[in-house]
């Protein structure tokens, strides 16, 4: 039993396709130069509508959070993932980001028939799987997961800042603004912080204990 999604992403119908349960699979924190990546992956419940899921990034903090906690009581399942900023440092975030993807597709209570996937690659999965570009636009249950992962993330965020609160985690959230530039240019790196992260990686180098 598949959910409604935004808009059907074009694919070819095999004859053996057989219905089941899809599940979403989205990510957050790329970019930013601190923090671990997340993922999280949904399982809608069609019985159960969620008005107004759309790409995290297009709504405002408190629609992410209302939303936060109707996926989580309305779903199906779902499962959130990291992977952590060693990881990250080991690994490449590419890398980091496709293995959170597994993390959390692999933690969902329910196994899916398929996978939709954010973006144009896919992480290692035993089921079947899909990537789909701008998929947290066309699909309802990636754009679950992006919301999840989201605001995830931001909390992490919040808490980094209470432990770090000169380098401003909570307003940027990780990424590379020149007040994130500027504080660490001051006060070098966190334990929090990506060390392989060029702006990350030329204050090592001034502040090599960071």
């Amino acid at each position: 039993m598949r959910s409604k999604r935004l808009s059907k992403p074009e694919q070819v119908s095999l004859a053996w396709d057989t219905p089941g349960l899809l599940a979403g699979v989205d990510e957050a924190g790329r970019g930013p130069l601190a923090g671990p990546v997340v993922a999280a992956a949904v399982i809608l419940d069609e019985l159960k509508p969620i008005k107004g899921l759309a790409d995290s990034k297009k709504l405002t903090a408190k629609t992410r959070a209302r939303l936060f906690d109707e996926i989580r009581a309305k779903a199906l399942c779902f499962a959130i993932a990291e992977a952590s900023v060693e990881e990250i440092d080991k690994l490449n975030i590419l890398q980091a980001t496709m293995l959170a993807m597994q993390r959390a597709v692999e933690a969902l209570r329910l196994k899916p028939t398929l996978v939709y996937v954010d973006g144009n690659r896919l992480p290692i999965l035993d089921v079947r799987a899909e990537a789909i570009v701008k998929g947290d636009e066309k699909v309802q249950e990636i754009s679950a997961a992006s919301i999840l992962a989201k605001v995830h993330r931001d909390r992490l965020c919040e808490d980094m800042h209470h432990q770090f609160p000169e380098y401003g985690f909570d307003a940027h959230k990780g990424y590379g603004t020149a007040v994130h530039l500027k504080a660490l240019q001051t006060w070098g790196a966190t334990p929090f912080h990506r060390k392989t992260f060029a702006p990350v990686t030329q204050v090592l180098q001034v502040f090599p204990k960071s």
